[in-house]
């Protein structure tokens, strides 16, 4: 399905359908091992995700869900590896209500930008590329989105807290909110 989300249209599916997965695979045009990221209704729904959530999270997630930030953190067992491939699970619930709904509805979602990898991201569904377009049971048109950065994704690697990716929200406010000590820095 392609859907709109709070910045460009997203591609995505049910996070346990392994045919509809492939297929969003297969239309992005994706390198194996990079796992997509997942879309939550709720803070609820994405702690059902993960085997634990550190008290440095758990304040990320009370500063900024709904919001553009992706928490990466250990992957509950049994998640499919086109989002858990590494063992992690980069989740996000999205400020958009219609993705949140979404979400709400199916369950967790397997949400990638709505792009063949490598091609810029869309924030129309006039801008959807053929292959996206026939790899989605449904097109659902809400208008142009406003495009912008994609979510700040951060991760503990190798025992420091990282922000892999910086987006609208700053590594400095991160590291604040998240109170984290000289061992995450």
């Amino acid at each position: 399905m392609v859907f709109p989300t709070e910045t460009f249209y997203g591609l995505g599916c049910r996070v346990d359908d392994p045919v509809a997965t492939a297929r969003v695979v297969d239309a992005k045009g994706r390198r194996p091992g990079n796992p997509f990221p997942v879309i939550a209704a709720n803070r609820e729904q994405a702690e059902s995700l993960w085997t634990e959530v550190p008290a440095w999270a758990r304040r990320l997630i009370d500063a900024f869900w709904p919001g553009p930030l992706t928490l990466v953190l250990p992957a509950r067992p049994g998640l499919p590896p086109e989002v858990a491939g590494s063992g992690e699970i980069g989740v996000r619930v999205s400020p958009n209500p219609f993705a949140q709904e979404l979400a709400r509805r199916a369950g967790p979602l397997v949400a990638t930008s709505a792009n063949r990898s490598g091609d810029p991201e869309v924030t129309t569904v006039a801008d959807l590329d053929a292959a996206i377009r026939a790899a989605a049971d449904a097109v659902v048109d809400g208008g142009p989105t406003p495009g912008g950065r994609p979510s700040t994704v951060v991760a503990v690697v190798q025992g420091a807290l990282k922000v892999l990716r910086e987006g609208p929200i700053q590594g400095e406010k991160i590291l604040e909110v998240a109170g984290v000590g000289p061992a995450f820095r």
